[in-house]
């Protein structure tokens, strides 16, 4: 996939179908456009197309009021969203910058000058409650009539909805607040999982006997915290156990390396001596949160702290025990069914 900042760039194709929206997560509702607009894409010998946009426009918005609890919590960074969006088989992703000038943009002028001109759009879809331009005053409606003039097909598509529930950024984010990890691995068709660099942190987890591998994330506000029992990919062909926590470690000085910024610190159960004690920093990794153990939690000092982490590694090693078990019943139960007919 091909990934664009901006739409001025000669490498964009001329023409495509195109998808808008800010695809937080990536779940199965966008899932299922994304299915679609492959489709009309194919259909009409274009690229697929998503648009998006960083900062998220709420997150724009709220530091413009300066009322950051106005701003959503993410889901996903826009590493990882660009990673399902190649999943998906988009073909071309334009990351539009959120900024005064689009904030102000009249819809009519979004039209013309970014999907027209800029894109060459054929076909554009979106969701059944798609709003745009300066204070969201274009609609689909408006869309649909450009496109009668301008001579390019508009589609609608409805909610889509998993055992009776819509499925939205919002719900995943609910389910994350709430740590159902079940939940959040039904609505996106994949358990929730984020991925970045290993960084040098303060080794502090060397010194309490639990190495971690550090990951920051710069003005990343995100929708799950806690402690977790996770799997990481990207060090050893297969993924390794371990548990996880994600927030701004209330336990140690605010003033540390991290500033207070969020930090998933992750310690695999099993360490692959291959990588010997740094063979980790610079690697991608991509860690999934399988289940929540419990939210963060304040400890008076290291040695509390040491063992509220040894309880969490005892924890996170019951999970994946019974989780083990669960599949291992589920296997024979399906062989022995099998054996009957």
């Amino acid at each position: 996939m091909k990934v664009f900042r901006g739409y001025h760039h000669p490498q964009l194709a001329p023409h495509c179908a195109l998808t808008i929206g800010n695809f937080d997560g990536v779940h199965r509702g966008h899932q299922a456009m994304l299915v679609l607009l492959r489709n009309e894409a194919e259909h009409r010998g274009v690229p697929s197309c998503v648009m998006t946009f960083e900062p998220h426009p709420r997150d724009y918005f709220a530091a413009l009021a300066r009322k950051p609890e106005l701003a959503p919590a993410r889901i996903a960074t826009l590493r990882d969203k660009l990673t399902e969006l190649v999943r998906c088989g988009i073909d071309q992703c334009v990351v539009l910058p959120f900024n005064a000038k689009l904030a102000a943009q009249p819809p009519e002028a979004f039209i013309e000058e970014v999907l027209v001109r800029g894109l060459g759009v054929q076909y554009v879809l979106v969701g059944d409650d798609f709003r745009f331009g300066a204070k969201r005053t274009g609609d689909y409606a408006m869309l649909d009539a450009a496109g009668m003039r301008q001579g390019f097909d508009v589609a609608r598509m409805n909610s889509y909805e998993v055992h009776g529930s819509r499925v939205s950024s919002s719900s995943v984010r609910d389910a994350l607040a709430q740590g159902d990890m079940d939940r959040v691995a039904s609505l996106l068709g994949r358990p929730f999982s984020i991925s970045g660099h290993v960084v040098y942190g303060r080794k502090l987890g060397r010194e309490l006997g639990f190495r971690t591998l550090n990951m920051r994330f710069s003005h990343w506000n995100p929708a799950a915290s806690g402690i977790f029992a996770v799997q990481v990919h990207g060090l050893v062909a297969q993924p390794l156990p371990g548990v996880a926590n994600l927030g701004i470690r209330p336990s140690l000085d605010p003033n540390d390396v991290n500033g207070g910024r969020v930090l998933l610190e992750t310690h695999c159960l099993e360490w692959p001596a291959s990588l010997g004690p740094e063979g980790a920093y610079g690697k991608i990794v991509r860690v999934e949160l399988l289940h929540k153990l419990h939210d963060e939690l304040r400890y008076d000092g290291l040695a509390s702290l040491q063992a509220g982490i040894a309880r969490d590694c005892d924890a996170a090693r019951a999970f994946f025990a019974q989780s083990f078990s669960a599949s291992m019943h589920t296997e024979t139960s399906r062989q022995t069914m099998r054996d009957r007919i």
